[in-house]
């Protein structure tokens, strides 16, 4: 199930484009400042909660307290490791007494440029475990236009994007 909560609602526009043909994913309708009273409907055994960029104080705290894990993509711009550096000072905060886990992911990665060698060093000194690196290529834009994912076409087109996604999927279903 995918719930946005994004203004922007780029998860929701990104189901409509999904074939019927393909595994089904269904939506959760819900008020972005109501998080905490809504429910998933029951039999959902998974939840990804998109939230948006800037989310703080009492909105991030009630997606956090309902979360299992919280993943934080990074980009490798000075702006977008400066922002989620007081973002991840937030959430180390919110989840010290919480049994929420909290990741983050390197995206859009070009690993041959000085910004993913600073990015690498930013992520690597942050207080949360560093699940990958996804680098930046033109099949993620490709597939979000046609309401597509890695794991929705045939795996040897896109086999070194799945071996980046293995860690990070395999932390999703650690217990």
């Amino acid at each position: 199930m995918l719930g946005d909560a994004d203004t922007q609602q780029s998860s929701k526009f990104w189901l409509s484009q999904r074939p019927e043909t393909l595994p089904p994913i269904t939506t959760w309708e819900y008020q972005p400042d109501l998080v905490l009273t809504a429910k998933p409907p029951q039999g959902t055994t998974h939840v990804v909660i998109d939230t948006p960029g800037g989310i703080s104080g009492w909105r991030l705290q009630e997606v956090i307290e309902r979360a299992d894990k919280v993943i934080v993509p990074v980009m490798p711009s000075v702006f977008d490791m400066q922002a989620t550096n007081g973002f991840l000072i937030q959430l180390v905060q919110i989840t010290a007494r919480l049994p929420t886990q909290v990741a983050v992911v390197g995206n859009r990665v070009d690993s041959r440029t000085i910004s993913a060698g600073n990015l690498r060093q930013f992520i690597e000194s942050l207080p949360v475990p560093v699940l990958g690196y996804l680098r930046d290529t033109q099949y993620y834009l490709h597939m979000a236009a046609h309401g597509l994912s890695m794991f929705d076409i045939t795996p040897s087109k896109v086999q070194k994007d799945l071996e980046q996604w293995a860690p990070i999927c395999d932390w999703l279903d650690a217990d």
